[in-house]
């Protein structure tokens, strides 16, 4: 088993988390799901769907496919995502391989005319790629991360505008005023958090994670990943290894290990108490806070909240970020599998 060690270098192993099996019997087969009768539209993960949706408003039928809470890494299409593909005017996936089961599915039932949009590798550059040895480059899997850098979730609206003005011209106006609210919240974000991010002790802009999902935030925003401790195959390390993790974190003196609400770990929270390093295991990376509906179930809640723990756990005053207005006027009505 190979344990992923600390690192100065930017980079991303396989997320933590266990693929749940969780069907999708429900998803898009009611009706009344979704946010209107015109473009029916697939996503992957939900922070793709929340900022589709919030582009779309209630000119377009939203279904999301990846259930939150589940390894978008590893998530493999139950038989019933067949026939919500099958319906779709555009699937909208993240690409960088990120969700190859579902593309490749997508692919076998697209209807006539209808088309699937890599979000992530459109506005990604292949020279801005990161790879690590979780993600080699002779596997051309980069780090697939990019939403939770703000100025690509703009890039990522950006794109999905593109795609529904051209699919359906007669509510071009509307998705352009959409993505332009869309735009301004999120630069919203960004300068709230670049304020926020000046008031860590020290300019101590660190993160030692349990997986590295901020590799672009981290270059955007002048942070630096210390690392990741996850094994590679997803099975807790062993005794000896985990020996070694702690005699790493205490020589880099690591203050804080961010860990996963949804996937809590004893392991990291034992390393935690044997180096002294405070253990806080609250982010997230592409569940939604919150319920479907409600405000904060957004891309922009995520990220907010997600920036909240990174400032106030390494000892900064988050308040222009908790004070941010994050509510659109659009309705997100898009269908979340649970």
């Amino acid at each position: 088993m190979v344990i992923s060690r600390l690192r100065r270098v930017l980079t991303i192993p396989t997320l933590v988390l266990l693929a749940t099996g969780t069907t999708l019997a429900a998803c898009g087969e009611s009706g009344d799901t979704g946010s209107g009768s015109g473009l029916r539209i697939v996503t992957t993960v939900a922070p793709i769907t929340s900022i589709a949706a919030a582009v779309a408003g209630d000119k377009a039928r939203i279904d999301g496919l990846v259930p939150e809470g589940t390894n978008s890494h590893t998530f493999e299409p139950p038989p019933s995502a067949a026939k919500v593909l099958s319906k779709a005017d555009i699937v909208f996936v993240n690409g960088l391989k990120l969700e190859e089961p579902t593309k490749e599915l997508a692919e076998t039932n697209l209807k006539k005319g209808a088309k699937i949009v890599e979000i992530g590798t459109t506005v990604l550059p292949e020279s801005d790629y990161i790879y690590d040895f979780s993600f080699p480059k002779e596997d051309g899997k980069p780090n697939p991360h990019l939403w939770t850098d703000p100025t690509y979730a703009i890039k990522y609206a950006a794109v999905i505008r593109d795609t529904l003005v051209q699919a359906d011209s007669a509510n071009a106006e509307a998705y352009k005023a959409n993505y332009t609210a869309f735009e301004t919240k999120a630069k919203e974000l960004d300068a709230a958090l670049r304020a926020d991010q000046d008031t860590i002790p020290g300019g101590h802009r660190e993160l030692l994670t349990y997986h590295d999902a901020y590799a672009y935030f981290a270059k955007t925003y002048g942070w630096k990943v210390i690392g990741a401790i996850q094994p590679q195959n997803f099975e807790d390390p062993t005794p000896k290894e985990v020996a070694a993790l702690i005699d790493q974190i205490k020589a880099e003196k690591v203050p804080v290990i961010f860990g996963s609400e949804v996937f809590p770990s004893d392991v990291l929270a034992e390393i935690g108490r044997s180096t002294g390093a405070r253990y806080e295991d609250t982010l997230r990376d592409d569940d939604l806070p919150g319920k479907p509906g409600e405000t904060d179930h957004s891309w922009l809640g995520l990220m907010r909240y997600d920036y909240v723990t990174m400032i106030k756990g390494l000892g900064g005053n988050p308040a222009k970020l908790q004070a941010l207005d994050i509510a659109i006027a659009t309705p997100d009505k898009a269908d979340y599998p649970q």
